[in-house]
């Protein structure tokens, strides 16, 4: 055969082999590698549910007298500041952008299934309920074979954001596609009309994506249930080990301490404790990038802040970010103009006699929004160490008839008595 013809055998023979090595791993790859890179830029049209200005790319305020401006070092592709006892939107950049929402999706995931099962409840792990958690997922630890409580299994959700512990739970709740079905229903309810839920533990998935807004309505939501209030805000605890036998057959079973990867409630060397904060959720994949919501009290005033994918990358710079907005927010508080606000579910807009959000993401929600709570119980961390924090403010208080009732307060006690720590 001619030189010409062997070379150009060749090259076909290897382009062959690697279009089949391409194909091979696109369907073999797990889904964080399925997912795409958002787009780095907005969209020019956005939803509009909670306001025509939200649907706005940009940033979204309107300074009253006296109100301070906003920090000039946010670098995040969309955040929210939220008063979560009125609802109002205080300030807001991008709200709506559906991005990857990484663990923050796990917000979602415990107000919908945390009412379903008493925390005293126990399950033995089967094999298969780990099967499909994903490579590279942050796992709390939880061992095939073995029994723990639901308290447990939450603790590891919201602590370590363990996505062994969601598949689990998910297991109790029928599987993961009916958990995935039961979260996108809760999100319609919710009016959270950005979110589309692919995977329950928020791992990165093609087409699974939420927004600023959608995340600060979960944590609102959530933030109703008082277990909910618990798990989010504890900040370290003792998670069940695994059962091991000695040389003479008897069997024991220790456990480990788990921190709260929260670093604005565990603190780290960069960033401190910040004062008055009472969860909620971080998060943080490679699509994603790093996600927080977060819910603080200060002076008996409730505020919700959610941060996605700050652009600097520094080391915690989502909760650099979040505390600047936080302390923006109370700065501004009765100064700053509403430029939205946070709706309530259908059922409560219904039962009020209110419109609810069109089906459509781009029309905006007819009602007005009640009062929101954002109060918090904080359980002390293992051996008496950790943080003892409260929050109390207007409660909205969802019923089984779906009504909201306003302005209705939970008090507790220890506002914001903290105590000695590491």
């Amino acid at each position: 055969m001619p030189a010409p013809n062997k070379i150009i055998r060749r090259s076909l023979m290897v382009a062959s082999a690697t279009l089949l090595f391409t194909l091979s791993a696109s369907l073999t790859a797990p889904a964080a590698f399925a997912a795409p890179v958002p787009s780095a830029t907005p969209p020019a049209r956005m939803s509009t549910v909670g306001g025509a200005r939200l649907g706005l790319p940009g940033t979204q305020v309107d300074l009253g007298d006296g109100a301070p401006v906003l920090p000039k070092d946010l670098t995040a592709r969309s955040w929210i500041v939220a008063d979560a006892e009125s609802g109002a939107v205080l300030a807001a950049h991008n709200a709506h952008w559906r991005l990857p929402p990484a663990s923050t999706l796990k917000m979602l995931f415990a107000d919908t299934v945390l009412p379903k099962f008493p925390r005293t409840q126990t399950y033995k792990v089967a094999p298969a309920d780990l099967a499909d958690v994903g490579a590279g997922s942050s796992l709390v630890g939880i061992k095939e074979k073995e029994t723990y409580t639901v308290h447990d299994l939450w603790l590891g959700v919201f602590l370590r954001s363990g996505n062994d512990a969601v598949h689990v739970l998910s297991a109790m709740n029928g599987g993961i596609e009916p958990t995935v079905e039961d979260m996108n229903a809760h999100a319609q309810e919710l009016q959270a009309l950005d979110t589309h839920v692919v995977s329950p533990d928020g791992y990165d998935a093609k087409g699974q994506v939420s927004s600023a807004y959608d995340l600060t309505l979960f944590a609102r939501s959530g933030l109703q249930k008082k277990d909910f209030r618990e798990y989010c805000s504890t900040v370290r605890a003792s998670f069940p080990g695994e059962t091991k036998k000695n040389k003479k057959g008897k069997t024991s079973r220790g456990s480990f301490e788990i921190q709260n990867t929260n670093r604005l409630l565990s603190g780290d060397y960069d960033v401190s404790v910040y004062q008055g904060i009472a969860g909620v959720k971080n998060g943080n994949t490679t699509h994603a990038g790093a996600t927080f919501t977060g819910v603080a009290e200060r002076d008996g005033r409730v505020l919700l802040v959610t941060v996605m994918n700050p652009e600097k990358k520094d080391h915690n710079e989502v909760y650099k970010e979040t505390a600047k907005l936080f302390d923006w927010g109370f700065a501004a508080l009765d100064k700053a103009r509403p430029v939205g606000e946070l709706v309530p579910p259908r059922s409560a807009a219904e039962a009020k006699g209110q419109p609810g959000a069109e089906p459509s993401a781009g029309r905006t929600d007819g009602g007005s929004s009640p009062s929101a709570v954002a109060s918090a119980s904080v359980k002390n961390g293992s051996g008496g160490v950790g943080i003892a924090l409260g929050v109390a403010g207007g409660a909205l208080v969802l019923l089984a008839a779906g009504a909201f009732l306003v302005n209705r307060r939970w008090p507790l006690p220890d506002l914001m008595r903290r105590r000695t720590r590491p």
